[in-house]
């Protein structure tokens, strides 16, 4: 992974996109992670190459290129929702976290704060409890600072993304 440039960030900032890079690089198998606003909008990715090209193919293609940072964050919102309005119906409480395993990898998505989610793409391989211990580390550390003033920077940060960029 290539460390995102955070020329101009908030210490918050630059602090969480540390956090970020960190937990990709220190835990094996992980793939990608999105960290994704209550509202479904991507804040940080461990995937920041991709952030351009997903929003050039949105104007080529509708649905944006498979494996994409904008689609692991979609994949985290709705995943996100269905839990939540699971444990609502279930009358069970707030949900921590959840868990997909599949054929060719798994999927893990953790709340942290505000309803905004930790959500991390692993390998097949990859050893799923101390993928979880890794990202309860990330929430704990991150789940404080994430406040409504630094989400709407980071989403400013990707936002004005240059096309084709290495962030």
């Amino acid at each position: 992974m290539t460390a995102p440039s955070t020329f101009g960030l908030s210490s918050e900032a630059r602090n969480l996109h540390w956090l970020l890079t960190n937990l990709v690089e220190e835990v094996p198998g992980i793939q990608s992670v999105a960290v994704v606003s209550s509202d479904g909008l991507l804040l940080l990715s461990s995937d920041p190459g991709r952030n351009a090209q997903a929003r050039e193919a949105r104007t080529e293609r509708p649905t944006g290129p498979r494996g994409s940072s904008a689609d692991l964050a979609t994949i985290v919102s709705g995943i996100g929702s269905l839990t939540v309005g699971a444990a609502r119906l279930m009358q069970f409480g707030g949900v921590k976290h959840t868990m997909v395993a599949m054929d060719e990898g798994s999927l893990f998505v953790m709340s942290i704060s505000d309803g905004s989610l930790l959500g991390v793409h692993g390998s097949a391989d990859c050893d799923m409890s101390v993928v979880a211990y890794h990202m309860a580390l990330f929430v704990g550390r991150a789940g404080h600072v994430l406040t409504p003033e630094l989400r709407s920077e980071l989403r400013k940060s990707l936002e004005t993304e240059a096309p084709g960029s290495a962030r």
